[in-house]
């Protein structure tokens, strides 16, 4: 990564590349103004036993809002079944939510013309656990790159060519030997890396990363999470980063969303987040992670949570984390807590939705304190 410039060009704009009609969205907005706004975002699927008869209806996102600016990363965590690629497919507008809207720019998605909607979702791309699921195994790394600006551009071929090329460099990956190669013969960080490359090959605002580097080993994903920063520092990227692996959204992002059960339990800045949890089920998560006294050599072995996790066919009344929290009482089974700010100084947000939101440095009952060297590096 030494030694190389994200410089990636310019895509050609308003005389060679296809926008909306409406002049709303080729003006740029104001720094001061989100780049994304998303709103009591609701998704529920039904679901169907023999004869196609609806059997239940499973709540995957429940009144989901959050702000996401430009040149910002927002990391999303939580367990698996919590609604985090849920969410992703419904901000780029995939699946189409229940209720709820997703602004970008300015203009609400839904409801929105085809061509209008194509124009958007070129500034709004994916890259996805696997790269080889996302990749045509037939076309050779110069065609997948290309892709996106024979259907987005006016680009002559020479142009795509030299595009294309100036992509590799970028990261990381020799254009004269990986231009002509196919997927099959990549590595997975390779594959990956070109799968960057054709998300990055418009210049869009927004990057949505489903778990884009899980499924590298850590000398990859250090470079890949390099790249990311690279990519946001010279073109000024804005990221979704959904990952399972805390410690990795920590390094990535400015601000981290906690979900639970289709609902978000927190959502505040990165270091406060990780350093003061205000939500019982943000401590459990902490808490989870196997961490080192590097001071003492000692080992602390993570904490799991008692009972199993609700169904989200048939979630808890009030709270979802109820029933397995440690500290609910009665009104956390009658009253549905809302995302409420918390005072704590920093500069972005930080909302809890908790009837008994946790003080700085209060730990859940019964749980040993985390060694604060360890901590530190979490």
């Amino acid at each position: 990564m030494t030694g190389r410039s994200a410089n990636i060009g310019t895509v050609p704009s308003a005389s060679t590349r296809e926008v909306p009609d409406s002049a709303a969205h080729s003006g740029a907005a104001s720094e001061q103004e989100p780049l994304l706004v998303v709103k009591d975002l609701v998704q529920e699927y039904a679901t169907r036993g023999p004869g196609g008869v609806k059997t239940g209806t499973v709540h995957a996102l429940s009144g989901v809002s959050f702000e996401l600016y430009p040149g910002e990363a927002l990391g999303i965590v939580g367990e698996t079944g919590s609604g985090k690629s849920t969410l992703a497919r419904a901000v780029i507008n995939v699946e189409e939510p229940v209720s709820g809207t997703v602004e970008f720019r300015g203009r609400r998605m839904s409801g929105m013309s085809r061509k209008d909607l194509r124009a958007v979702r070129a500034e709004m791309q994916m890259v996805y656990q696997d790269p080889f699921g996302s990749l045509n195994p037939r076309w050779r790394v110069s065609d997948v790159i290309s892709e996106p600006m024979l259907g987005h551009t006016n680009m002559s071929k020479q142009q795509r060519r030299e595009r294309v090329e100036k992509l590799l460099e970028i990261v990381g990956l020799d254009p004269s030997i990986y231009c002509n190669r196919r997927p099959i013969e990549l590595s997975g960080g390779q594959a990956q890396r070109v799968a960057i490359a054709r998300a990055v090959a418009l210049e869009p605002a927004l990057i949505i990363c489903d778990e884009a580097i899980s499924s590298l080993d850590v000398l990859i994903q250090a470079q890949v999470l390099n790249l990311f920063e690279e990519l946001r520092q010279d073109i000024g990227l804005a990221y979704l980063f959904i990952a399972h692996d805390l410690a990795t959204v920590k390094q990535i992002s400015d601000s981290v969303a906690v979900m639970h059960l289709g609902q978000l339990a927190e959502i505040g800045p990165a270091e406060t987040i990780y350093d003061a949890p205000r939500h019982p089920y943000t401590r459990a998560l902490l808490d989870s992670i196997p961490i080192l006294n590097v001071e003492t050599g000692e080992a602390k072995r993570p904490v799991p949570l008692k009972g199993d996790p609700p169904s989200p066919l048939d979630p808890p009344s009030g709270c979802r984390f109820r029933t397995r929290c440690p500290l609910a009482q009665d009104i956390c089974a009658e009253v549905e807590p809302i995302p409420s700010d918390v005072d704590d100084g920093s500069r972005r947000p930080h909302k809890v939705a908790c009837h008994f939101p946790l003080e700085p440095g209060q730990m859940l009952p019964n749980r040993p304190a985390r060694p604060a060297a360890a901590a530190a590096s979490v």
